[in-house]
């Protein structure tokens, strides 16, 4: 009697627990800092504070992980946007999951040929007027350099993640990656001071846990007003100054 009630509560019990289905994988917040690498003293002798440059951090599964993330969703009911306005992109930088389809406004008095040539998605909208806009789905993680094939100033960064674990750095350098479930990863840098012809992005095994929760501070290079060096879409020197051929304005 007593066997068959202990075997009718364990029955139930592991009834119970398949109900339930999977335990949850434990999670964390992980948090760090960017710093820009060797900032300067003034004449007092005091550090230079210099400004943080646009920077995102984002991690993937490290090979041999047993993690399983769910790569995000692109979102269809507001789709991304890099306005053209003032001969610059509005915002500089995007970051969007992969799948997303991103639209190219033109809202400039005069054309533009948007394009990119680089590591991420690869594409040519050609001239379009004022007034009209092109899209482009960035389908597969990487890191894309917008330019514009007429004025050498504009340039944009859209990077398409294929994991949900992203941040992009605030103001003062923080960064916070929520729900992040224990284990072993890669975690990737780009910052401002990264580009097609300069450094590249940064990346290096790192493992979360319950006492390892901590990115610690992560130094880039500092910005200096400088553009993002690039050639134009057939791979030579612009023009200097931007044309102002009348094949580019408006009529």
């Amino acid at each position: 009697m007593v066997e068959a009630t202990k075997r009718r509560l364990l029955s139930a019990l592991l009834l119970s627990l398949c109900l339930a289905g999977p335990l949850q994988a434990q999670t964390v917040t992980v948090r760090g800092r960017v710093e820009v690498t060797g900032e300067k003293k003034t004449a007092e002798r005091k550090p230079r504070r210099a400004t943080i440059p646009a920077t995102v951090v984002w991690l993937t599964v490290a090979a041999g992980s047993d993690v399983r993330l769910d790569p995000p969703a692109p979102s269809e009911a507001t789709r991304a946007r890099l306005v053209q306005r003032n001969k610059s992109f509005e915002p500089h930088l995007l970051v969007v999951p992969a799948g997303s389809r991103v639209e190219f406004p033109n809202h400039d008095p005069f054309f533009h040929n948007v394009f990119s040539l680089f590591e991420g998605k690869r594409f040519d909208l050609g001239l379009y007027e004022a007034g009209t806009s092109r899209t482009v789905r960035f389908d597969r993680p990487g890191i894309s350099y917008i330019f514009c094939n007429i004025h050498p100033e504009m340039s944009a960064v859209v990077i398409t993640m294929g994991t949900p674990l992203y941040a992009i750095a605030s103001g003062d350098g923080q960064v916070s990656i929520a729900e992040v479930p224990y284990g072993r990863y890669t975690l990737h840098i780009w910052s401002e001071g990264m580009g097609p012809e300069n450094e590249k992005p940064v990346s290096r095994e790192i493992t979360i846990g319950e006492n390892a929760a901590s990115l610690g501070v992560i130094r880039v290079p500092e910005l200096n007003g400088q553009r993002i060096a690039h050639k134009n879409k057939y791979g030579r020197d612009y023009d200097q100054p931007t044309p102002d051929n009348s094949i580019y304005q408006q009529p």
